[in-house]
């Protein structure tokens, strides 16, 4: 492996990314890190509540009672999964343009702090998240109904059909995530399927369609199962990747049948298993998942799989798969082996959650190195 990874940072230093334009939509949301007071010390200081399970029992302990649990902002962000993979992307100098709920009537100025080389085209008001980060996880409260304005009508009524061609004609990357918060996405692809697809250019190397579906389970499954079926009529002139988390993985593997449920639901299906059966079931180009730990692919019928460098602290956890997606479709666009996207993308989010920001592609390199010689 550590061959693997000395191997990479040669090939990346002789990497472009600058050359890679790239499109990405459709969600927005502002991001607000909150801790939760265990303790409160003095005026500005306090103990806080470390894992989800310890909230948990104090919320219990409140059922017929009341409580007050106090919560503490640390930091407003950029949130979204669209967002925070642009913003990730871009710190590699890439052109792109990012497509969704930035706020109306105009763009707020969290999103701001991306790039020059990111324009940013609102459709829709953003969303807001308070994002609950615990040592074992983290806990996403939002509040999201502006996201039904996020339509194919709105779309090009706002940014324009011709332009809208235009931009995936040339594009190396679509990228269409958080597809469980966007009520109207599974329309939206259906229109682009009618009305976009047909006259876009045949060429010789596909441009990626990347899709995150972000956490779907508390859409209905038949709304689960006719999003994902309308992913390998993309096929037609993109080359399309599905990107799962852990728990996302398991959860589509149940909706879709492909194992026994009780099976799945204690994860007793091994990753391998897993992943070939939803990139069989899917006939997508390729599936990938990333654990906390490690991350798999399956691409045209092949598995690969890759540890990760494991922190037991991090700084920052939301966000972190968004940047394990960024990295990996930016080793797709750059060329490599699919191990080597497997570490690009876990170096990437592994670098974002030990630094709380995303890496340039000089950081992305350097920490690849630092993790061959055992430094992270």
């Amino acid at each position: 492996m550590n061959n693997i990874k000395l191997e990479l940072t040669k090939t990346l230093s002789g990497k472009n990314p600058t050359t890679k334009k790239m499109v990405i939509g459709f969600d927005g949301f502002i991001d607000e890190i909150i801790h939760v007071v265990d303790k409160r010390l003095d005026s500005e200081h306090f103990t806080r509540i470390d894992s989800i399970t310890a909230l948990a029992k104090r919320i219990e302990k409140a059922g017929g009672l009341s409580t007050n649990i106090e919560l503490f902002p640390v930091v407003k962000k950029i949130g979204g999964n669209g967002p925070i993979m642009c913003n990730s992307l871009s710190k590699h100098g890439s052109k792109i343009t990012y497509i969704g709920a930035l706020g109306d009537p105009t763009i707020d100025d969290v999103f701001r702090v991306m790039d020059d080389n990111v324009h940013l085209h609102s459709i829709a008001n953003s969303g807001h998240t308070d994002a609950l980060e615990f040592d074992d996880g983290k806990l996403l409260l939002g509040k999201m109904s502006s996201l039904n304005d996020i339509t194919y009508e709105k779309l090009i009524s706002s940014f324009g059909k011709s332009k809208l061609l235009e931009l995936l004609d040339e594009t190396d990357l679509f990228a269409s995530v958080n597809w469980s918060m966007i009520p109207h996405n599974t329309e939206l692809w259906q229109k682009l399927l009618d009305e976009i697809l047909p006259q876009m250019k045949i060429r010789e190397i596909k441009p990626i369609f990347f899709v995150d579906l972000a956490d779907p389970e508390k859409r209905e499954w038949s709304e689960i199962v006719s999003a994902l079926d309308l992913l390998k009529q993309f096929r037609s002139r993109f080359f399309v990747v599905l990107g799962l988390n852990k728990k996302e993985a398991y959860d589509v593997g149940k909706v879709l049948n492909l194992f026994n449920r009780s099976s799945l639901e204690k994860m007793e299906i091994s990753l391998k298993e897993l992943n070939e059966a939803l990139y069989r079931r899917l006939e997508v180009d390729a599936v990938v998942i990333h654990p906390v730990d490690r991350s798999s692919t399956v691409i045209e019928g092949q598995f690969y799989e890759a540890m990760g460098p494991f922190v037991q602290k991090p700084k920052l956890t939301t966000g972190a798969g968004d940047n394990f997606n960024a990295g990996f479709v930016l080793g797709l666009l750059l060329g490599l082996k699919p191990e080597e996207c497997l570490l690009t993308g876990m170096s990437t989010s592994g670098y974002y959650v030990r630094n709380a920001k995303s890496p340039t592609f000089k950081e992305l390199i350097e920490f690849i190195e630092e993790w061959e010689k055992g430094l992270v």
